[in-house]
């Protein structure tokens, strides 16, 4: 059997080795081999797995949901329909998160296309004042 170091398994899977050593402490991967010198060693399910962990990540799940994809992943009793479930919630939560943006959107278009952009000095500005009035923020969205 073939051993990838951190740097090509980085590489084959678009990561850096920072990644890499985070998701072993968070336990998304398993601890490597190590080399008599000490270099971790990777095999080529480990390629598959940061690639599934990379593009999980990429459709907005978080570091937690993908170790429970994970998982659903190699528990045999676990079903379709549990991993549908989590799907199913991911998508409320990134409709919920355009909703928000959309809002974040229409109110900054509104402040934009009020200010004339001339020059005067900032404290004339209206997109400053139109952010320091409280319909706006509270349109907004709380900022904690």
């Amino acid at each position: 059997m073939s051993y990838l170091k951190i740097g090509a398994l980085a590489g084959l899977t678009g990561t850096n080795n920072e990644t890499l050593r985070f998701y072993e402490t968070k336990g998304l991967l398993t601890a490597p081999r190590r080399s008599e010198a000490g270099y971790r060693l990777f095999t080529r399910n480990d390629v598959d797995r940061v690639r599934f962990i990379v593009r999980a990540r990429r459709m907005g799940f978080t570091l937690k949901e993908v170790a429970e994809l994970l998982s659903l992943q190699v528990e045999s009793k676990a079903t379709c329909g549990e991993v549908k479930e989590l799907a199913e919630l991911k998508l409320l939560d990134i409709e919920e998160r355009i909703e928000e943006l959309n809002q974040m959107k229409s109110a900054l278009t509104t402040i934009t296309e009020a200010c004339v952009g001339g020059n005067e000095t900032a404290e004339h500005c209206s997109i400053l004042n139109a952010l320091a009035e409280a319909e706006y923020s509270t349109s907004l969205g709380s900022a904690d």
